[in-house]
């Protein structure tokens, strides 16, 4: 049965329907259950990053937030590799005739992308096949739910440019992903993580065959769709507010977190089907 999509509601200002709202820098298609795939599409240089492919990426997730017809979300790669990193000639040589002034500007553009996707309410899997380097792990770190496959190959190598390993948060967010020191290593290296590292670091959730990790992620990814799309986004807000809170402070956000959830029409459907003997229809309300 098709999953009814929460209608627009001119009473919430703002919201705005996304599925048919064209992309120039990466490949955008939303199914009938409300799923967004997101591709990365420059497979002959194994999709690298731009100037304009960040922040219409770091543009599209900021819209997230008001789409009132994207329930979750897949973030793929076109031609065997997920990304290789900001392009080498479009970014890195032109970074390096950049003012101070000019740098921070694109390095707090480029952490935006991550703020945005860790800040839409729509849980992000990412599907990683092939090379998984620098930026594009980035994208593969702030996605909620990660699927691998053999090939897969994550480097976060911006020591091996001359960089530190703190970008785009990777200091915070690779850390709670495999641990401190597993951690440090990667940064402090830049060396590859293999498939089976990362499958049993806890990094992926799963590994497929290349031929259907996109199947795989678009898969799970519809079912997240199906679910109670308000609630989904309180989960995904608490697990990013929760990390600096105290165990007392997570107790109660968390309460008031589901006393909101307990007035959705979602809820009290769920109650209705389950007395009624049959599976809820969830509307995202």
């Amino acid at each position: 049965m098709k999953h009814p999509l929460t209608p627009t509601n001119p009473m919430r200002e703002g919201w705005q329907a996304l599925a048919t709202a064209p992309t120039q820098h990466f490949g955008w298609q939303v199914s009938a259950e409300g799923v967004a795939t997101i591709t990365l599409n420059r497979p002959d240089k194994k999709n690298p990053l731009t100037f304009d492919s960040y922040a219409e990426l770091r543009d599209r997730f900021r819209a997230l937030v008001y789409a009132s017809d994207v329930r979750a979300v897949v973030i793929a790669g076109e031609g065997g590799n997920f990304c290789s990193g900001g392009d080498v000639h479009e970014i890195i040589g032109p970074l390096t005739k950049m003012t101070m002034p000019e740098l921070l500007a694109f390095t707090r553009m480029t952490g935006d992308l991550v703020r945005a996707m860790r800040a839409c309410p729509q849980p992000i899997v990412a599907a990683i096949d092939g090379v998984c380097a620098g930026a594009g792990a980035m994208l593969a770190l702030a996605s909620d739910i990660r699927l691998g496959t053999p090939r897969t190959k994550t480097a976060y190598l911006f020591v091996r440019v001359g960089l530190a390993g703190a970008d785009m948060g990777a200091c915070s967010l690779l850390p709670r992903a495999i641990g401190t020191a597993r951690a440090s290593e990667l940064l402090y290296t830049g060396r590859a993580m293999t498939s089976d590292e990362g499958l049993s670091w806890g990094y992926f959730n799963a590994l497929h065959p290349s031929e259907s990790v996109l199947g795989a992620a678009q898969a799970l990814a519809q079912q997240i769709a199906t679910g109670p799309s308000f609630a989904h986004g309180m989960t995904k807000t608490m697990l990013w507010q929760e990390w600096a809170m105290p165990l007392d402070q997570a107790i109660e956000a968390e309460a008031q977190a589901q006393a909101i959830c307990m007035q959705t029409q979602d809820f009290h459907r769920a109650y209705e089907a389950f007395a009624a003997k049959r599976a809820p229809v969830f509307e995202g309300d």
